[in-house]
């Protein structure tokens, strides 16, 4: 068994890149950007130091379309993704390798006043099933929701119990 998962929770260092590519079935869609974060501690002198990592982050399709729309320079997300290391040869013949964060689910933090994203605190994307999406509570880290679609049983539920809304009885 093995296990290949990354939590992040950090700022956007620039604005992301969004590129197109072509395939077979229609056009896929991919967001670059990198994420600082920070970790802060004292040293033995008690002095507050900082250490900033930064990452490469790429999202594809549906979270591609919510970095196009809402990700900003600033804006502070959570990530949560894989982590994969590629590598080629540069025009000198040398092997380079770099290491990204493919993100599977991407949140907006922070207060709608911090989002440099057009003033937006979330976002809304039409419900797809699998699809994580932030449940939006103001000042509060948003929790991702899971969509599924309705399945029968909970429709016939909600038709019996709005057809009598004045029959309180459970049986």
């Amino acid at each position: 068994m093995s296990l290949n998962k990354a939590m992040l929770i950090g700022n956007v260092g620039k604005d992301p890149e969004v590129r197109y590519l072509d395939g077979s079935n229609g056009q896929a869609k991919v967001a670059t950007f990198t994420l600082a974060t920070t970790e802060r501690y004292r040293d033995r002198n008690g002095e507050t130091r900082e250490n900033t990592e930064w990452h490469n982050i790429v999202a594809w399709r549906n979270t591609a379309d919510v970095v196009e729309k809402f990700v900003k320079k600033g804006t502070q997300v959570y990530i949560e993704g894989r982590i994969r290391t590629r590598s080629w040869d540069d025009q000198t013949g040398n092997k380079r390798y770099t290491t990204e964060i493919m993100a599977d689910t991407l949140q907006l933090l922070g207060k709608r006043t911090d989002n440099p994203a057009g003033g937006q605190g979330g976002y809304s994307v039409p419900a797809q099933q699998g699809y994580s999406q932030p449940v939006q509570q103001p000042g509060y880290a948003q929790q991702p929701v899971q969509h599924a679609a309705p399945t029968a049983a909970a429709a016939v539920q909600a038709n019996l119990v709005s057809e009598d809304p004045g029959d309180d009885l459970p049986f």
